[in-house]
């Protein structure tokens, strides 16, 4: 997640008029009200870097307050809010004004050994008739990541091979235009066997769009998988991927498919969504 700190500056002028029996003199006297804000995901904290002030009085732009020196204030979600400390510094009034933009934030911690995270998300691929060895798929974002979340049928050691279709800039006249799955000119490939080897990364290096031509890349650090998770015949993980690594994902939308594939190439496992359909449209405008 984003960590910002934004220093604020309000120079409030105050005139004093000074008389004496020789003539009229205009002093200004300068009232500095100084504070920076730390932001993590979607929680604020306050504090105030200007000495004597008192009577603090925080409006934090989404309709709550505190009356705290250093507040620490959750905001409701992503958004531009514009908080407001109204105070007394040295025996005068001032105020000082900023503007915040929340970023989309996740409930998902890709390394902290546990999936129970993912209960907090609602987005998911709808799973068809040729679904095949996926129980669930899930998906969300923030600003920096996409985060996949995956519930299937099989074995870790089993290797299987995992291509992850991915429409990264959200346009359909650039990439692959597979009928494998619709609605997405796909630019990116991710391929391999996830959960043992990893997985490979290519970018459609062709200007005809039905030519499955796809040039491999080096990209470090472009994704890593998180926890997995083996029950009986299931296994569940999550990968994230880094958005400003791979072209195109920094955008407002991502069209993505998902198909499991046996170690030896001899049999498709299963496709999120179904194969022949329109790939999952993972909305990303903030």
């Amino acid at each position: 997640m984003k960590n910002i700190k934004t220093y604020i500056c309000l120079l409030g002028i105050l005139a004093l008029g000074t008389v004496s029996s020789c003539k009229k003199d205009s002093t200004e006297i300068k009232t500095d009200l100084l504070y920076d804000v730390t932001v993590e995901g979607n929680e604020a904290k306050f504090t105030v870097k200007t000495d004597g002030v008192t009577n603090y009085r925080w409006d934090f732009g989404d309709g709550e307050s505190s009356t705290d020196a250093n507040p620490t204030h959750t905001y409701p979600g992503k958004g531009k809010y514009v908080p407001t400390l109204y105070a007394t510094v040295n025996g005068k009034e001032a105020e000082a004004s900023t503007v915040l933009r929340i970023a989309k934030t996740t409930p998902v911690k890709i390394n902290d050994n546990t999936l129970n995270d993912w209960a907090g998300v609602s987005t998911a691929i709808t799973l068809g008739a040729r679904k095949g060895v996926f129980n669930e798929v899930k998906m969300d974002y923030d600003g920096n990541y996409v985060y996949v979340y995956v519930d299937m049928v099989g074995k870790k050691a089993n290797g299987d091979i995992f291509d992850f279709y991915m429409d990264s800039d959200y346009n359909p006249s650039t990439g692959l235009a597979t009928g494998t799955f619709t609605e997405g000119g796909y630019d990116i490939l991710l391929e391999g066997q996830l959960l043992t080897n990893g997985v490979d990364i290519f970018y459609h290096n062709s200007a005809n769009q039905a030519d499955f031509s796809f040039a491999p890349q080096s990209i470090a650090e472009a994704y890593q998988v998180g926890t997995i998770v083996e029950s009986g015949a299931n296994v569940k993980f999550e990968m994230r991927i880094a958005r400003g690594k791979l072209k195109g994902l920094t955008g407002s939308g991502l069209r993505i498919a998902i198909q499991a594939i046996k170690s030896d190439w001899s049999v498709v496992l299963g496709s999120a969504p179904d194969d022949g359909t329109a790939s999952f449209m993972l909305d990303m405008s903030e």
